[in-house]
């Protein structure tokens, strides 16, 4: 008897910590409804000087909804949406007010010298498209990564971009670089948590405990891909307007996004 009531126990904990889970879960879920809207907002026909792109690829591995639509979609569209308010708001780009998704099949992405990607830690490009990638950066494209964590998504995240990018090392990014200054100072930086974490006890997931703002670099120096590491500005974004959302992430990923588009703009 001694091994079924083994089994049994083992999926009593199982089970009760699944339900502890999904309880939690729900409750994010109730302070932090989708409100997100896909209809175009107004004005997103308008011909602008700056356009927020984001990344569509393929997948390496998902479960669930992000099996059907693709990590690339995580946040998408409100978070895209609620940082470009925002960047009109705070700066004075005439920035479209709809994201665009671009991909690495066509050459479309050679329109958009700003491409956002999400959650990179999940990406599987092929070679082809880690080529066109790098044609990309070569043409002066600016990469921003953002929301992945841990080791193993990082080890996710170079497998693909050593395909095309292994010529030069990924950097930290030091503090008194201009990404960090150029229009504010993020002298002093902290770790912007997923929504996941709330009520934001622990700030980080997996082994991902120490943010990493990184860089690849082209021959110049530039800084063409900002690799924001074991951070998730893109929830920052998206509950920006959320009373339970702490303004004080908020206001750095807003902050850090606007200083790497600006930089993109200008060097």
């Amino acid at each position: 008897m001694r091994r079924p009531v083994g089994v049994l126990s083992a999926a009593l904990v199982l089970a009760g910590s699944l339900f502890a889970f999904q309880r939690g879960y729900g409750n994010i879920r109730r302070l932090f409804p989708d409100t997100g809207n896909d209809s175009p907002p107004p004005g997103s026909q308008e011909k602008t000087e700056f356009y927020f792109a984001r990344l569509r690829y393929p997948n390496i591995r998902a479960s669930g909804i992000w099996a059907m639509r693709g990590s690339w979609t995580v946040d998408y569209p409100k978070a895209d949406r609620q940082f470009l308010q925002g960047l009109v708001r705070l700066t004075r780009i005439h920035a479209n007010p709809m994201e665009r998704v671009v991909d690495l099949i066509g050459d479309e992405i050679f329109n958009y010298p700003f491409v956002y990607v999400v959650e990179p830690g999940h990406w599987d490009l092929p070679d082809s498209q880690a080529r066109k990638l790098r044609e990309f950066i070569d043409r002066g494209g600016f990469l921003f990564t953002d929301d992945f964590h841990g080791t193993f998504e990082w080890e996710l995240f170079t497998a693909s971009l050593n395909k095309a990018f292994a010529d030069r090392p990924i950097v930290d990014i030091e503090d008194d670089d201009p990404i960090f200054h150029v229009l504010y100072d993020l002298d002093h930086r902290m770790q912007v948590p997923g929504i996941v974490n709330y009520p934001f006890q622990r700030t980080f997931e997996y082994d991902g405990i120490e943010p990493k703002w990184r860089a690849w670099r082209d021959a110049k120096g530039r800084i063409a891909i900002g690799i924001c590491f074991n951070m998730d500005q893109g929830d920052a974004w998206e509950w920006a307007d959320n009373p339970h959302y702490p303004e004080k992430y908020a206001s750095q990923a807003y902050r850090t996004a606007i200083n790497y588009i600006l930089y993109a703009m200008t060097h």
